[in-house]
């Protein structure tokens, strides 16, 4: 299992939130890669709150991905009803979610 593809499989939900992860030495030796390599895809994965590591028990699947995905879904559920109370067509509300996600102005908000 490679780095890239655990975050794959974690965005897909192929791993489930939870899931344990090999360790970073078995993981290293299974694909033939210095251990550093993969700790530094772990530490890579975490801060993109993908996995947790909880000490000697090993890395897990957060369930950080999930969180973020629900809060996703409710903004897009708050921007629909804004959308539908001003009168604007689907095709636009689309084409100005499009310009905000191209233009780099969909900036993370605060929480």
């Amino acid at each position: 299992m490679e780095p890239h593809k655990l975050a794959r499989q974690i965005q897909d939900r192929t791993l489930a939130v939870g899931a344990r992860l090999p360790t970073i030495r078995h993981l290293a030796a299974d694909l033939g890669l210095a251990v550093n390599t993969v700790g530094r895809a772990y530490r890579e994965l975490e801060e993109a709150g993908l996995i947790e590591t909880r000490g000697r028990a090993g890395s897990f699947v957060s369930a950080a991905g999930e969180e973020s995905r629900e809060r996703a879904r409710r903004a897009a559920a708050d921007y629909a009803a804004v959308i539908a109370s001003v009168g604007i067509d689907t095709g636009e509300a689309i084409r100005i979610v499009q310009a905000a996600l191209t233009s780099g102005a969909a900036a993370p908000a605060s929480s």
